[in-house]
């Protein structure tokens, strides 16, 4: 299959099937993203793999509460977006996915942050040649997940990436055409 069909098939996904999944499949999606370029080759990336029940329950807890101020206060235009999606406090997919990957970076090299989330890119294309679905989901606050967890503070929560086969019957939602995100030689051009 080539890169670019699998780009234009996935999608975010926030149901899941309670179909298992296969470790080797994500070990082999952690293969992938090892592979993405780096600040310095310094690979600042760290997964963490969740599947126990009552920590992936745990970790939705948390969230939850966040989630839940943060959809209290959220102004427009992206409190009617996130209406018009069907898109709550609720975070269901954190415990209803069969694992979930929490994608760490080290905060004390350069490009910590474009390095991780370059070889987050490589893992949700991977994820999608294997069949698998996610939503990057980017907590309000990593402090008490890290806590939980045990994460020394120098490392930073990117993403919890719930890991399943999709149950969600949503479109994929279109995409701009390369003529209008594109210039040549000069802005606009």
């Amino acid at each position: 299959m080539e890169i670019l069909e699998i780009a234009r098939r996935r999608k975010t996904v926030r149901k899941f099937s309670k179909k298992s999944i296969s470790m080797d499949d994500i070990i082999y999606c952690i293969e992938v993203a090892k592979e993405a370029p780096s600040g310095m080759n310094s690979q600042p990336w760290r997964f963490l793999i969740l599947t126990e029940k009552e920590k992936k329950r745990r970790v939705r807890e948390i969230c939850e509460g966040e989630e839940r101020k943060f959809h209290e206060k959220v102004k427009e235009p992206l409190s009617t977006w996130l209406k018009e999606r069907k898109i709550s406090w609720e975070k269901k997919f954190l415990e209803e996915a069969p694992a979930l990957v929490l994608v760490f970076s080290i905060k004390k090299f350069p490009y910590f942050n474009q390095s991780t989330w370059l070889s987050i890119g490589y893992f949700l294309l991977a994820l999608e040649e294997k069949g698998l679905a996610t939503v990057t989901y980017t907590p309000p606050n990593e402090r008490a997940i890290k806590e939980f967890l045990g994460v020394p503070a120098h490392y930073k929560l990117e993403s919890i990436l719930p890991i399943g086969y999709s149950a969600d019957e949503k479109e994929k939602e279109e995409r701009m055409r390369v003529d209008e995100i594109t210039f040549m030689n000069g802005w606009g051009k």
